[in-house]
């Protein structure tokens, strides 16, 4: 097969996944022109139309469906082989496209990913931040990182890398002013600040009585950033539920106090999700196995801080 060809294949299996030439030229890294010559090329030399275009969309044609199905599988083959030949050499290389928590991410994954780098020469990274589920396969990430129980379906591997636990907290401040709550229940006499996702407050969940009860309260404050959420509490604004990755060391230096530990739910694990292959690039196995060891015995906001109350 000569060169040109295969580059037709991955032009047109990538603007059927992407759903549109331009997105498809993004992905591959061609212009909109390049790509919609392949499919013409591929079809003037099949002689048979592959896909049906209109200005908003991309479809297949019954011989579309039967080449996309047949080149998916050959291209995965080729990726499987280019991985093994890299695993071979043991050495990460490419580009790494991964999506991480918006908080956990920029405060504690990212001094890994610039230690890879430092590491890795020949590796290269694409990050997103977002606290969105993001589809790997349909989207092309790598990996991501997941808060919670497993949810994926088979197509997908998961391994726990750490756990956090959600913490009541407020500061010295606001305490001062304020009655400490002795039950989830004394909430709803208190300035609390909720974490916003998808445009709805996020319930905090103790555990009473062993069984969970979830709570809400709107507040004068509320918002979609961990972190600036975090500033709030601290500057004595009210009491929040946040992950102890972004709390434990101000719990240790006393800028905030863990309030009805009592009812405390118990701790989530942290986990790498990544495509199901037969043959796992070095890219994505070592990552995982760095993060994995320099997280352990426990993970860095464990190592540097601890949750006593001053």
């Amino acid at each position: 097969m000569e060169l040109h060809n295969l580059n037709d294949i991955a032009a047109f299996v990538g603007s059927v996944n992407a759903g549109s030439f331009t997105a498809a030229a993004k992905q591959l890294g061609l212009t909109r022109s390049a790509v919609g010559k392949s499919i013409v090329r591929l079809e003037a030399r099949l002689q048979v139309r592959l896909l049906n275009r209109t200005t908003r969309s991309l479809s297949m044609t019954d011989d579309g469906q039967v080449l996309y199905e047949r080149c998916v599988g050959v291209l995965q083959d080729l990726d499987e082989v280019e991985d093994a030949l890299a695993f071979r050499r043991s050495t990460p290389s490419g580009r790494l496209r991964m999506s991480l928590p918006v908080a956990l991410g920029r405060l504690h994954i990212l001094e890994h990913v610039e230690r890879c780098l430092e590491e890795w020469p020949a590796l290269s990274v694409d990050i997103s931040f977002s606290d969105r589920l993001v589809d790997l396969i349909d989207e092309g990430f790598d990996l991501a990182m997941r808060i919670g129980p497993p949810k994926e379906d088979s197509g997908l591997l998961t391994r726990t890398v750490a756990y956090q636990q959600m913490i009541t907290c407020a500061s010295p401040q606001y305490l001062a002013d304020h009655a400490e709550p002795e039950t989830p229940e004394d909430l709803s006499e208190h300035q609390c600040l909720h974490f916003v996702s998808g445009g709805r407050l996020l319930p905090w969940n103790f555990r009473v009585n062993g069984r969970c009860v979830s709570f809400t309260c709107s507040g004068r404050l509320q918002m979609d950033s961990a972190e600036s959420l975090h500033r709030s509490v601290v500057a004595g604004l009210g009491i929040a539920t946040l992950p102890s990755y972004v709390i434990n060391e101000d719990l240790r230096n006393g800028k905030l106090v863990q309030l009805l530990a009592v009812y405390a739910e118990a701790a989530e694990p942290i986990r790498v999700i990544y495509p199901s292959k037969r043959h796992l690039s070095p890219k994505i196995r070592l990552f995982i196995d760095e993060l994995v060891e320099a997280w352990s015995p426990c993970p860095p906001w464990e190592q540097r801080a601890g949750a006593a109350r001053p």
